[in-house]
């Protein structure tokens, strides 16, 4: 029995399966580059385009023939002939038509790939960038708990020392056990958005393997290009410019401009049905020589022609009325998608303009000397020239502006991220697009 137990306590510390997922740290542009190459939803929505271009093919299609026979039984086929053939129906104006909406279907289904792409990567990119945030701020918050952690073993040896009272310590403990819930709290939080990172990229891996952000914090405060963003000291193209790139730019413009050619398409295709289509015939008869009045066999060819679906009864009145309405909501709804645009960007890059006017201020103003301020308020708290209160004071401010400036690059991150998503441009060089 031991014997089984052991063994089977080796196979699961030796079976790979049992360490979970693998971990894999990866870069902002090889997340986006896995996520185009392998995200389920858009190898789906890439099938549409074959699905298009399959429409296109059948719109294409000529009639199918049919079969035609006609034979006589009995005396009334005395005199008449039995036939055979086969009979086609040309469609008049309809098959170009229809071969047109479907291309312009296709054109739209592209656009539509476009945007998804488009999306899918500004998806991919602010859920590192909410990673990377989260794995900062339990940075932060670590941090503070190891200073807190030497503010009580100082605490504690001004207190064995009779400097000061054993409230200190106390205090001390309180402070440094609250904190121990929110770096418990903080590190859910990166988990979570740990999942939150492969759910946007979303590949099919059957959980072997885990993406983690290659980077663990804000570090390189310089390094904005490593996560595909401006400095905060580029300058921004004036806002009329931006306008009349993103205006031509723009997916759901593209893809509003387009159901207004589709809508158009279908007009023409839905009108051209009130045009009749003609039946062509044509096939072998024959005479037996006992059916035949002359007594001899006779045979030979017949050709004939019809009208068919003439609109006499039915004039898709009311399929042209509805094609005429689709017209007009199509370019209501373009001049919406415009309309609608200018001011989701107007936004966009008011919110950029005040996340860079933060993060400027920060670097200029707030960082410079806060690091200092605490080493300073520590080293007097431990030479008996402070109180407790004003250190912990002094370091939750600090901690305060450290947090706020780690917010502020996440926020200058994002906004940057929605400011492309209403560009609709991925790579946005502020430098070239000033000139």
């Amino acid at each position: 029995m031991k014997k089984f137990l052991l063994l089977i306590l080796l196979i699961t510390i030796f079976n790979p399966c049992s360490y979970g997922s693998e971990i894999k740290k990866i870069s902002l542009q090889e997340a986006l580059d896995i996520a185009v190459e392998n995200n389920i939803d858009y190898q789906a929505s890439k099938m549409d385009i074959g699905i298009a271009e399959n429409k296109v093919k059948a719109s294409n299609r000529l009639q199918n023939p049919e079969i035609n026979t006609f034979f006589n039984i009995g005396d009334i086929g005395r005199g008449n002939p039995q036939v055979a053939g086969l009979s086609e129906t040309i469609e008049i104006a309809k098959r170009d038509a229809r071969k047109k909406l479907a291309l312009a279907n296709l054109e739209l289904t592209k656009h539509n790939l476009d945007y998804i792409k488009f999306d899918l990567k500004m998806d991919v990119r602010e859920a590192y960038i909410n990673l990377v945030l989260a794995k900062e701020i339990l940075i932060v918050l670590e941090s503070r708990q190891r200073l807190l952690q030497d503010l009580l073993e100082i605490a504690k040896k001004r207190v064995a020392a009779g400097e000061v009272e054993e409230i200190d310590v106390i205090q001390t403990e309180i402070a440094l056990n609250q904190l121990v819930i929110q770096v418990n709290t903080q590190k859910a939080n990166v988990k979570s958005a740990m999942y939150d990172f492969n759910k946007a990229i979303n590949i099919k891996n059957e959980g072997l393997i885990k993406y983690d952000a290659q980077d663990d914090n804000f570090s390189d405060k310089d390094d904005f290009i490593a996560l595909l963003s401006p400095k905060p000291r580029d300058k921004l193209p004036p806002f009329e410019l931006i306008v009349d790139k993103s205006l031509k730019n723009r997916y759901d413009i593209k893809i509003a401009r387009q159901q207004v050619e589709v809508a158009k398409k279908n007009l023409v295709y839905v009108t051209r049905q009130k045009i009749p289509d003609i039946e062509l015939q044509g096939g072998y008869g024959f005479m037996t020589r006992g059916m035949s009045e002359s007594g001899a066999y006779m045979d030979g060819a017949y050709a004939g022609a019809n009208i068919v679906n003439i609109p006499l009864f039915y004039s898709f009145k009311p399929e042209i009325q509805n094609a005429k309405m689709q017209v007009n909501q199509a370019e209501l709804k373009y001049i919406s998608v415009e309309n609608k645009a200018i001011n989701d960007l107007h936004s966009a890059y008011e919110k950029f303009l005040t996340a860079k006017l933060n993060l400027n201020y920060y670097n200029d103003n707030l960082l410079k000397n806060s690091n200092e301020l605490i080493k300073v308020a520590k080293k007097n708290y431990a030479q008996g020239k402070s109180s407790l209160t004003t250190l912990i004071v002094m370091e939750q401010s600090y901690r305060s502006i450290v947090s706020g400036y780690t917010y502020a690059l996440a926020d200058y991150y994002n906004c940057w991220i929605d400011f492309l998503r209403e560009v609709n441009v991925e790579n946005f060089d502020l430098k070239e697009e000033s000139l």
